[in-house]
């Protein structure tokens, strides 16, 4: 234990301004191709914004969006990397796809109070930018290990979810799916980006499929972020009533 924890004040003792500048473990050629992996989720993200505002204008949203959603991404991981366009244009259309099945939630907020749908979305990006920025800077492979982990909470997560679907769910229950499922998915940004680095290193440069992942990471936090958000709003109000009353 003692052994531990001098490693870990030893290596506070080194972080200094320059490891957020610390990229050499990273070649120029795999720093092109996060960049764009990055630039392909800006992309992802305006052809999601377009889906929810479809919804709102002509409520598309539904089983049938998340359907096309989960057909687009089995259609773009069944496609050859060299098919770069067209892979490409099923990316966009499975953003815009999520992007309307999430259109209820963004109709309610827009019923409720429409800035916290701008709240939530700066809140994802900077948690999105920071730990995807941690895991840019750290060691390569230093968090690989946390996927097992990520693994193991995101199978609970699922089995809860199937569960109280089945037999009903209490608040107390709601409300650690919505927590945990944030943390897990907010790990996984570290994880998966970590794993394209590792990719790219070893020649996978197929970007689309790299942005592919780290857009579902970013929107299932952006789901996440705006229903806690909208509770809280919605806890808020009720208080407001009560001493009115």
């Amino acid at each position: 234990m003692e052994a531990f924890f001098n490693s870990q004040s030893s290596s506070r003792s080194r972080w200094s301004y320059d490891t957020l500048k610390n990229f050499h473990e990273i070649s120029p050629l795999v720093q092109n191709h996060i960049k764009r992996v990055y630039f392909t989720i800006c992309g992802a993200v305006i052809a999601a914004a377009v889906g929810a505002y479809l919804h709102v204008l002509w409520n598309i949203g539904g089983l049938l969006t998340t359907v096309g959603a989960i057909g687009s991404m089995g259609w773009l991981l069944s496609l050859p990397p060299f098919e770069e366009q067209k892979r490409l244009s099923l990316l966009m259309a499975s953003a815009l796809f999520q992007g309307a099945s999430i259109g209820p939630l963004i109709h309610l907020a827009v019923a409720i109070d429409p800035s916290l749908i701008f709240s939530a979305f700066v809140a994802t990006s900077l948690a999105f930018g920071c730990f995807s920025a941690a895991a840019l800077v750290a060691r390569r492979r230093e968090y690989l290990y946390l996927g097992g982990l990520l693994s193991s909470g995101l199978s609970i997560f699922m089995w809860l979810h199937f569960a109280s679907s089945l037999f009903g769910g209490s608040v107390a229950l709601f409300n650690f799916e919505v927590y945990f499922g944030l943390l897990v998915f907010v790990g996984y940004v570290i994880v998966d980006t970590q794993e394209i680095i590792e990719m790219a290193h070893f020649g996978d440069l197929d970007y689309v499929k790299h942005a592919l992942t780290l857009f579902t990471d970013l929107a299932a936090i952006f789901v996440r972020i705006l229903i806690i958000m909208l509770k809280n709003s919605s806890e808020r109000n009720e208080r407001k009533k009560k001493r009115r009353d």
